[in-house]
């Protein structure tokens, strides 16, 4: 049975106004959440993968001998990468070697040396000490010598005197012997006394004489030690002088060492292992190439950690912070989807010279009077940390898009 439904022009239009509005409504409601869930998670195709990476440049010259690497090679944490002839800085260290071993040699000998000439200023010192020993009983035998000289000339008076009296005496009693008031044995005892008294004073000046002698050799012979002294104590000085002292060659030691310590540093850095587990790339040398120090031979990938700088507009980063989770694509493998976390979000960019000017060395910017009509928004990188996999490959710089699942995975967690 067919059924034909017969509408009347107004109830078409009315059915025709209604499904275009809700067409309509469908629409916007749509375009509402495409854009909120766009501003919710920020979706970028301007991004590309990153790894940080080095240039492998030698420390010291020379030609390269081993290059057991290729381009492109995968490499280990520790791999030989290549090895410059290490036969000059061999030669260099058993230079400076010998060098520190021959120092060491004369710092014994001047050891000897020197224990020789301070035996020498100890003997010195010790002539000295007996010199000095000497002048004392040089000065101990002046004193007494002088004491003899005052001695005697007391002993010469007191004999001169004893021998006045008694020539007085004798004088006295000689005129009353013939008056007989002294007898003769009076006159003989008065005249045994004064030549006693004389022989006395003659006695006596002879040991004053002698005593004067001694002085005199005393004194010469204080002299004399006073000399032996003075020529000890020079003795004792120039001994000093020429002793020599170890600092100089001691002082060496550290330059000795440090020539060895650098001579050893060139010749282990002959060989230049892979700091850290890397892809090899951009390698245009071979073996017999000449290596200057400081000179990049090539270029190692950092493969531990990989990156996809995603550059989002300005007004999208309110909505992006560290610690979100992402997802990466790549274009070459469109249909995979890759784990990342936002580490960071950039704080700069060149600024645009249009706006901002050329900031050049004068005084103030140079600032183009230009009008855009359409002002575009700053874009800054967002780095995503992609989550390791098992034995996957990326390549450095390869397009990629970014998706932050923002506010949508915080509410969700």
């Amino acid at each position: 049975m067919t059924m034909t439904l017969d509408l009347a022009p107004e109830t078409r239009r009315r059915i025709g106004r209604t499904l275009s509005f809700a067409t309509i409504a469908a629409a916007a409601i749509t375009g509402l959440l495409v854009v909120r869930l766009t501003t919710l998670n920020p979706r970028t195709d301007d991004a590309e993968v990153f790894a940080n990476f080095i240039g492998m440049a030698p420390l010291v010259n020379g030609p390269i001998v081993k290059l057991p690497i290729a381009d492109n090679q995968l490499v280990k944490q520790g791999d030989l990468l290549f090895e410059i002839d290490p036969r000059p800085y061999a030669y260099a260290l058993a230079n400076a070697n010998s060098a520190r071993e021959t120092l060491e040699g004369q710092i014994v000998d001047e050891k000897r040396t020197i224990a020789a000439q301070e035996s020498g200023v100890n003997v010195a010192q010790a002539n000295t000490r007996g010199a000095d020993a000497g002048l004392m009983r040089a000065s101990s035998a002046v004193n007494e010598a002088k004491a003899d000289v005052a001695n005697s000339e007391a002993a010469v008076q007191r004999a001169a005197a004893e021998l006045e009296y008694a020539s007085n005496n004798l004088k006295r009693l000689e005129p009353l012997l013939s008056k007989q008031f002294v007898t003769v044995d009076q006159i003989d005892q008065a005249r045994t006394t004064e030549v006693a008294r004389r022989q006395a004073l003659q006695q006596a000046r002879s040991q004053l004489a002698l005593s004067e002698a001694r002085l005199v050799s005393a004194n010469a012979l204080y002299r004399q030690a006073v000399a032996v002294l003075e020529q000890s104590h020079e003795q004792v000085q120039q001994a000093t002088h020429a002793v020599t002292t170890l600092e100089p060659l001691v002082a060496q030691r550290s330059g000795r060492s440090a020539a060895i310590d650098t001579a050893q540093y060139d010749l282990d850095n002959c060989d230049v292992y892979a700091p850290f587990d890397a892809r090899v790339t951009n390698l245009t040398i071979s073996e017999g190439a000449y290596a200057h120090a400081g000179q990049q031979v090539f270029t190692l990938i950092d493969t531990r950690v990989w990156w996809a700088v995603a550059n989002f507009r300005e007004t999208q980063l309110h909505h992006i912070r560290p610690g979100m989770k992402a997802y990466v694509y790549v274009l070459s493998r469109p249909n995979v989807r890759y784990d990342g976390v936002v580490d960071s979000v950039g704080f700069g960019v060149t600024p645009d010279a249009d706006l901002v000017g050329r900031l050049t060395q004068g005084p103030l910017p140079d600032v183009q009077r230009t009008l855009n009509w359409v002002h575009l928004a700053s874009r800054f990188p967002v780095r995503v940390r992609i989550e390791p996999r098992p034995n996957e490959t990326f390549r450095l710089s390869e397009s990629a898009v970014v998706v932050i699942r923002g506010e949508t995975a915080l509410k969700s967690q």
